[in-house]
């Protein structure tokens, strides 16, 4: 399986996010750029998750049916023909940060992944779903750690 090589130019990889991305700061997702993604990919589906929440993995961000010959997303905005599926915060689109105060900086894990063949999820998936539906037709990922502490 080959890689995607993703990246922001708003934090690198486990460095801190910016308060503006957090869910108690201006909550505007980051931009990510992405390169290596194969010419047989027919979708993308990029996953925000922290396995650190008190409560299991949280989905912070979900969106599928990216235009796999896009090369990125800017801050605040959709992924290019994407669809945002429903957060763990019960909204559509990104959620960001909002650890507990007080505990050590959380894991938010960007993980962009090439399809084969379109996946299929229910409008509000829990992080275990979308594994276990991109893991059937996986040809490439990439993971971009961000951190946050509140």
């Amino acid at each position: 399986m080959t890689g995607i090589d993703i990246g922001s130019d708003a934090f690198n990889d486990h460095a801190f996010l910016a308060r503006r991305h957090a869910y108690e700061g201006a909550n505007v997702s980051p931009p990510l750029e992405w390169s290596g993604v194969p010419d047989d990919a027919s979708e993308l589906v990029l996953l925000c998750e922290d396995p650190d929440a008190p409560s299991g993995t949280f989905v912070h961000w979900i969106v599928v049916g990216i235009d796999p010959h896009s090369g990125g997303v800017g801050a605040g905005q959709s992924p290019p023909r994407g669809t945002e599926l429903v957060n763990g915060y019960g909204e559509r689109g990104w959620g960001g940060p909002h650890p507990p105060p007080g505990d050590d900086a959380h894991h938010y894990m960007f993980r962009l992944y090439a399809l084969a063949e379109p996946c299929v999820l229910p409008d509000a998936p829990r992080a275990e779903q979308v594994h276990e539906a991109v893991g059937k037709a996986e040809i490439a990922s990439g993971t971009l750690v961000g951190l946050y502490q509140r």
